[in-house]
């Protein structure tokens, strides 16, 4: 049972106008959020903009913003709070999904995922979060990763980074917003129907000096159409509603992970030394564990608290 009322509340969503942003788009717009939602192409803009005149919704306000522009992005949120007087919900969505071998990657590949993936959501919480806290009315952060938050693998070492570290940052925001009525989840979502698989064709020239194989257009279409076996993303957007309006910490939209989980479980348990720790480190954690609950009741936790 959900204690917000969302009716009239504003959300801005990066990468609203396709895959999963434009899932979760549609989902608050069902109930009840207005919208500001950035894009990149006119004709994803388009499109999207045709669902909501189909619907009888209120049009979003879309704001053109590519996520690694610190600058544009302030200016997006001068733009939606001006347009709407306030704001009160930030999803970071917007990412990129790049593949190949890490031990290959040059600084480009680094810079251009990093920047998308965790640079991106940086930017988001600088430009929005003060903006969410000033009105006084609460609200709530979105970050987007990915079940790579908790999965490794051979072909995914940047991405995979990305996404522990939007893991590690929201983990962490989430202690922060408390006192302020302000919550925050963490989505990892698995395989949606998106055209995520292609990123690599959208690569900016600024980053062209990749290491890994050139891109072989056919190769990476044929992988992408993987992507068309994943869960619908209004499907995947109606689920983040709920688990942000139940103010889940972690929202999971795909079930099919139990066996990955006891695997991480069981080797970390196996992984710790088997042997007392003396009375001072104990201490030590309990202090930690003590600040972090306070922190989840409202407390305003500083480094004298730890």
């Amino acid at each position: 049972m959900s204690s917000r009322d969302w009716t009239g509340k504003v959300a801005f969503i990066t990468g609203g106008g396709t895959g999963i942003g434009f899932g979760i788009a549609r989902a608050f717009s069902n109930h009840g959020l207005r919208l500001a939602l950035s894009y990149r192409n006119e004709e994803q803009r388009a499109r999207c903009t045709q669902w909501f005149a189909d619907n009888g919704r209120e049009q979003p306000l879309w704001v053109k913003l590519d996520v690694t522009d610190r600058d544009a992005f302030a200016r997006a949120a001068d733009e939606v709070v001006a347009h709407f007087g306030k704001v009160h919900v930030l999803v970071n969505n917007a990412g990129v999904s790049v593949f190949g071998p890490t031990d290959e990657a040059s600084y480009d590949d680094f810079d251009w995922i990093m920047g998308v993936n965790f640079g991106g959501v940086v930017n988001g919480i600088v430009s929005f979060v003060p903006r969410i806290k000033e009105t006084g009315e609460g609200g709530h952060v979105v970050n987007v990763a990915s079940m790579a938050a908790y999965l490794s693998g051979p072909q995914a070492g940047i991405y995979t980074a990305s996404k522990f570290a939007v893991r590690g940052l929201t983990e962490s925001l989430r202690y922060n917003l408390v006192p302020y009525g302000v919550g925050v989840s963490l989505v990892c979502p698995a395989l949606v129907a998106t055209d995520a698989g292609l990123s690599a064709l959208k690569r900016p020239a600024a980053f062209g000096e990749s290491g890994f194989a050139p891109v072989n257009e056919e190769e990476l279409r044929r992988f992408a159409g993987i992507f068309q076996g994943g869960m619908d993303p209004l499907e995947a957007g109606e689920k983040i509603f709920r688990g942000m309006d139940r103010n889940d910490g972690l929202i999971f939209t795909h079930p099919e992970f139990a066996d990955d989980f006891k695997d991480i479980y069981e080797t970390s348990l196996a992984a710790l030394p088997d042997e007392v720790a003396p009375p001072e480190r104990l201490e030590v954690e309990r202090m930690r564990r003590a600040a972090n609950k306070a922190a989840l009741e409202g407390a305003k936790i500083t480094i004298n608290d730890l």
